[in-house]
C-alpha cells in the first residue's frame, strides 16, 4: 500500500463553513448531496469539529445546537441572522436548507469526557429547534441528551417541538442527575396569528400538552409566551386566551418578552410585512428604528399584559378541571 493511500479516509461530510462556500459561490443546487424530502426542504449531512460552543454575555456559557436551518419557519425567528452571517439567507433557505450535524453526539461525548469538563449548563435550541420534524429520524437531540445526562451536565432547551414527549425517559434520567428545565415557546394559542407567524409549526395546544406530559413526569417545564408580536399577539383577546390555555396545562413558570429584530431577521420579517401587511409596514420601520421595540410602546405592552394577566389567572382557577 502506498504512504499516500494511508492517509486516504475517503469521501468526507462537509462542514458548516463548506456548505456556506459551497452555496455563496453556486447556490442552492451548488450542495448536490443534499436529499429533498416530502416537506420540501432539502437536507444536507454535515460534520461539526465541535458540539459545544461557548458563548459570551449570555446566563449561560455553553450552547448546542444539532442542526442549523429550521422548517418551523417561523417568521420573527432571531436565529435566521446567523444563517444571514454565514450567507445562507435568511429568507427561504433559512426553512427549506436544513443542516444536520451528523456527528454531533460522538463529538459532544469526548468533549464532555474531557477533565477541563466542569458541568456548566448548556443551553440548547438556541439557534435552531431540536425538534423540529427531521429530529424523528436522525434522532440527534435524543443522542445529545443520553450524553449530557450520562455526564450529569445540567441543561435548559427551548422548543416548539411537541416530540419532545419521545424523549420524557431521558430527560426524567437527566433530572435525576442535573438540572433540567425545558422551555416551551407558545407565542400564542390564536390560530390565525399562528398560521400567519409560524406556519411549520405544531398547533399551540399540541404543545401545551406536551407542556402537561412532561410536567406529570416530574420534568420541570414553563411556557415562553415569546416574542410578543405588536399588532399580533399583544391584542387584548389572543393574549388573554394563550394565558388561560397556559394556566390551565400546569406550567412550572412562564416568560415573556416583545419582539427584538436585528440583521436578516429585520430584513425578513419587513419584507413578510410589505408582502401580507402592507399597511402596517411603515409603521413597523417606526417601531422598531432599532433593534428593540421603543420604551414607550414596551411599557403600553407590560401595562396591558400585567392587566389580562391577573384576569386570565383568576378565569382559570375559576374553571372545572
Amino acid at each position: 500500500m502506498s504512504q499516500a493511500l494511508l492517509f486516504d479516509l475517503g469521501p468526507r461530510l462537509p462542514t458548516v463553513r463548506d456548505v456556506a462556500l459551497l452555496v455563496r459561490e453556486g447556490g442552492e443546487e451548488a450542495l448536490t448531496e443534499a436529499r429533498r424530502r416530502a416537506d420540501a426542504a432539502r437536507y444536507q449531512e454535515v460534520q461539526c469539529r465541535a458540539a459545544l460552543n461557548r458563548t459570551v454575555g449570555m446566563p449561560f456559557n455553553w450552547t448546542l445546537n444539532p442542526y442549523r436551518g429550521c422548517t418551523h419557519a417561523c417568521e420573527y425567528c432571531f436565529a435566521r441572522k446567523y444563517q444571514h452571517q454565514l450567507e445562507l439567507g435568511a429568507d427561504d433557505t433559512f426553512s427549506s436548507l436544513i443542516l444536520a450535524k451528523v456527528n454531533l453526539v460522538e463529538v459532544l461525548r469526548r468533549e464532555l469526557d474531557k477533565p477541563s469538563w466542569k458541568r456548566e449548563q448548556v443551553a440548547i435550541g438556541t439557534a435552531t429547534d431540536p425538534y423540529q420534524p427531521i429530529e424523528g429520524q436522525y434522532k440527534l437531540t435524543r443522542g445529545a441528551l443520553e450524553a449530557l445526562a450520562d455526564a450529569r451536565t445540567p441543561i435548559g432547551l427551548v422548543t416548539k417541538g411537541p416530540m419532545i414527549v419521545r424523549d420524557v425517559d431521558v430527560l426524567a434520567r437527566l433530572s435525576s442527575r442535573a438540572k433540567c428545565t425545558i422551555y416551551m415557546s407558545v407565542p400564542s394559542v390564536d390560530e390565525d396569528i399562528w398560521r400567519a407567524l409560524e406556519p411549520g409549526t405544531a398547533h399551540p395546544l399540541q404543545r401545551l400538552r406536551a407542556v402537561q406530559t412532561l410536567t406529570d413526569a416530574g420534568i420541570r417545564v414553563g411556557v415562553l409566551i415569546n416574542p410578543l408580536v405588536p399588532g399580533f399577539s399583544t391584542r387584548r383577546g389572543p393574549l388573554a386566551r394563550t394565558l388561560e390555555a397556559v394556566a390551565d396545562h400546569r406550567a412550572a413558570f412562564t416568560g415573556m418578552n416583545t419582539m427584538y429584530l436585528e440583521g436578516g431577521t429585520k430584513d425578513h420579517f419587513l419584507r413578510f410585512l410589505e408582502q401580507t401587511r402592507p399597511r402596517i409596514a411603515s409603521r413597523y420601520r417606526r417601531l422598531y428604528a432599532s433593534k428593540y421595540l421603543s420604551q414607550k410602546h414596551t411599557a403600553a405592552v407590560k401595562r396591558r399584559l400585567e392587566h389580562v394577566k391577573g384576569k386570565a389567572l383568576r378565569s382559570s382557577r375559576l374553571r372545572p378541571r
